[in-house]
């Protein structure tokens, strides 16, 4: 399994045949579209399925008498309690992703033996602490008398958005920095939803959510910071 990039019988850029090239730029010139416009009609056919599309699910409403108790209060005082379970319902579905990641990122390592490096120990140790955060959240939606099982409109979206970083980190061609790469994709958004969960929950009046989602934040930065680290270590020491 290669460990970083090399030269080799890439055909893919023009360079490779000037001829087919030339010949490539007459054809663009001389042959015209089958259907007649520009994409002034590919965006005015966007904004109409835009218009014409649903949401993306919903947030069920609380299953429990306490939740809807919560629900109704924080309605009274002109909250959103909606929008917060929709949030920590796409976070909880992000932390899920992020145990999976890790999962596959270790195995990617250990399979290309990676020797004398702490690089699994740290991949384990963030791992471990992205299912703390799972539960974390969990609890928080418990907490609001929502149910953690149902997937929200966010969540559903993060799962999707989690697919494109899968492929790359199971793909067995694929080497070190290329998963790293792909960490530091999801450790980015992490680090920056959890400040605004924090936020969001102190604004749908939670104070006691918000502060236990403090040392999760904490812990993202130092995620964060790790694997910024070894990005940077990886591509220095194959550059050399």
């Amino acid at each position: 399994m290669a460990t970083a990039a090399k030269l080799g019988s890439n055909l893919t850029g023009i360079q490779m045949s000037p001829k087919d090239t030339e010949r490539l730029m007459e054809a663009v010139e001389q042959i015209l579209p089958d259907v007649p416009g520009d994409d002034a009609l590919l965006a005015t056919e966007r904004v109409k399925r835009n218009e014409e599309a649903e949401r993306i699910g919903s947030v069920p409403i609380p299953g429990s008498a306490k939740g809807m108790l919560k629900s109704t209060f924080d309605m009274i005082k002109g909250k959103s309690p909606e929008l917060l379970v929709d949030k920590l319902g796409e976070r909880l579905a992000f932390e899920r992703s992020g145990v999976r990641l890790y999962d596959a990122m270790i195995a990617k390592v250990k399979a290309m033996n990676v020797v004398g490096s702490d690089l699994v120990s740290v991949l384990q140790h963030i791992r471990d602490e992205e299912f703390e955060h799972m539960l974390l959240v969990e609890d928080a939606i418990k907490t609001l008398g929502a149910d953690p099982t149902a997937q929200t409109p966010c969540a559903d979206v993060a799962a999707v958005k989690s697919m494109g970083l899968m492929q790359v980190l199971t793909d067995p061609r694929t080497n070190v920095a290329q998963g790293l790469g792909a960490l530091l994709t999801a450790e980015l958004e992490d680090n920056a939803a959890w400040e605004l969960l924090i936020e969001l929950a102190e604004a749908g009046g939670h104070p006691n959510i918000a502060k236990s989602f403090e040392k999760a934040k904490t812990q993202e930065d130092d995620h964060l910071l790790k694997i910024k680290s070894m990005v940077r270590r990886d591509l220095i020491n194959d550059i050399k």
